[in-house]
């Protein structure tokens, strides 16, 4: 699941949208025919790279590329298998295998293999979840004020198009949570311990679904894309299979890989798969921890908050800028539930019972965290929504006026805010992303350093994020981004950084 946006985009207008899309649709036609250079000059590449992926790939980036495609799902293994098999203390086999009491096979060999029960299981999890997405319409935006859900429409694609998409996610993760709870407390068709009880077995299944998909999706873009304008080719194997070729690849009108991925069976799966922690927590030691219940809200609260605003992650970077490759689809399969969810993982290991005082701060910095994050891209929308005719923090916001020019000359505007949160600082909604990451990590104490590679790794995320997102704005804006940084010189935290 990838977080936050680049605010040079969410602030721009349609017609910059138009511009981006035209400009790269004039050269659609020899992006395929040229794969190495995609029939751009250095000119455009420096216009057109502000969409999507790298349109050349250098060595550092081609070997980032090759380390990720081998080693990221044997990190993904490391920590599992270090609570499976060391109580959660990442150190633990690298000791073990200094000393000479165990082997690489050794440890191997102990970890649960794949099942055919896990099997059935996840296959069962993911049909579900696209019966859910394709054959039940939304009917939640009709009684539920302020929620917009149902057939919407997202932005214009490179080539012109503009997709729609059923937005129903939030109608899916209550329909699922419904049926979890009325199993656990009347039908009983299975274990609330199920997902723990097959963790390990249930990655193997999620390994297979991602790598499947991605190599679908770069057969599909070769052979059938959605839309062969809209395909984005480096002449490089390896960084085509990792960041996608396809921007939009879909299957019929109504299956878009990029919003089912993103958005499920991931993410309607990180909330059941806490509560199944929390069972497996209550069977072991006959209570659940103020710890685990923490971590248990905290992060229902932002995955409520993803699917209150699907519609509105429509306009977000994942939707509007990547393709869809190995990245996406291996990252939500398995990157998304099994590291976003380590820390009530390790609660299950390791039960933590906070002091009140230590778990209301912890609560606390969770709270305030969200409320920046969410208020940060409120602010934000309502300013584009309302072409600044609008009130931020009870007077009129202030901006900067911006302009741009796209590569057939015609000169656009365009406004940057400096006013509210945005007057803090270029990207606080990340800032109070990371106060949540944060606070989910300290919810576990300090006892290992497991639980606080979520921080780390979102720490990591959010800066290269931020400045790829600022290099965006200055390939874009030119000397008025420096004029918007005069104004707001912090990204992150104020007087820091």
């Amino acid at each position: 699941m990838r977080r936050g946006t680049a605010k040079c985009f969410e602030d721009s207008t349609e017609k910059r949208r138009e511009f981006m899309a035209a400009s790269q649709s004039a050269s659609s036609t020899k992006v395929r025919r040229k794969n190495t250079r995609n029939g751009v000059s250095s000119s455009e590449k420096a216009q057109l790279g502000q969409w999507g992926r790298a349109w050349e790939v250098d060595w550092f980036s081609l070997i980032s590329v090759i380390f990720l495609l081998l080693c990221a799902p044997f990190i993904v293994f490391y920590f599992v298998m270090s609570c499976d098999q060391y109580q959660c203390a990442l150190s633990g086999p690298i000791i073990d295998l200094y000393s000479g009491k165990s082997s690489i096979g050794e440890i191997w060999s102990r970890a649960p293999s794949f099942s055919w029960t896990a099997a059935k299981i996840y296959t069962i999890w993911v049909s579900w979840q696209v019966f859910l997405y394709m054959c039940v319409p939304d009917v939640c935006h009709t009684f539920l004020p302020g929620y917009v859900g149902g057939v919407q429409s997202g932005a214009r694609t490179p080539s012109g198009v503009i997709n729609e998409y059923q937005i129903n996610g939030l109608q899916a993760w209550i329909i699922t949570h419904v049926l979890w709870f009325a199993n656990a407390n009347y039908f009983q068709w299975f274990s609330p311990t199920i997902i723990f009880d097959n963790w390990i077995p249930l990655l193997w299944c999620a390994n297979i679904l991602g790598y499947a998909v991605a190599t679908f999706a770069m057969i599909k873009a070769y052979l059938f894309p959605s839309n062969a304008e809209d395909c984005k080719f480096t002449g490089n194997f390896f960084y085509n299979y990792m960041m996608g070729i396809e921007f939009n690849p879909r299957i019929g009108k109504w299956f878009d890989f990029k919003l089912f991925f993103n958005g499920r069976p991931g993410i309607v799966a990180w909330t059941l798969i806490n509560l199944s922690f929390t069972a497996k927590q209550q069977e072991l030691y006959g209570q659940v921890t103020n710890s685990m219940i923490l971590v248990n809200v905290l992060q229902a609260i932002y995955v409520l908050d993803f699917f209150w605003n699907e519609s509105w992650y429509l306009k977000t970077i994942d939707i509007c800028h990547d393709h869809f490759g190995w990245y996406l689809g291996w990252g939500d399969c398995v990157w998304l539930p099994y590291l976003y969810t380590l820390q009530g993982l390790y609660l299950v290991y390791n039960p933590v019972q906070l002091a009140t005082t230590t778990a209301v701060s912890v609560l606390l910095l969770g709270l305030v965290g969200y409320y920046i994050f969410r208020m940060t891209n409120h602010q934000k929308d309502l300013f584009r929504r309302t072409d600044g005719k609008c009130k931020i923090w009870g007077k009129k916001p202030e901006y900067i006026e911006c302009s741009y020019v796209s590569i057939d000359g015609k000169k656009y505007q365009s406004k940057l805010m400096i006013s509210g949160f945005w007057g803090v600082a270029r990207h606080l909604n990340y800032t109070g992303d990371l106060m949540g990451s944060l606070a989910y990590c300290l919810a576990c104490g300090f006892g290992h350093l497991l639980p606080y590679f979520y921080i780390t790794y979102m720490t990591i995320l959010l800066v290269h994020r931020c400045l790829r997102d600022e290099h965006r704005c200055v390939n874009k804006y030119g000397k008025d981004w420096k004029r918007y940084n005069d104004e707001v010189p912090y990204r992150l935290v104020p007087g820091i950084f």
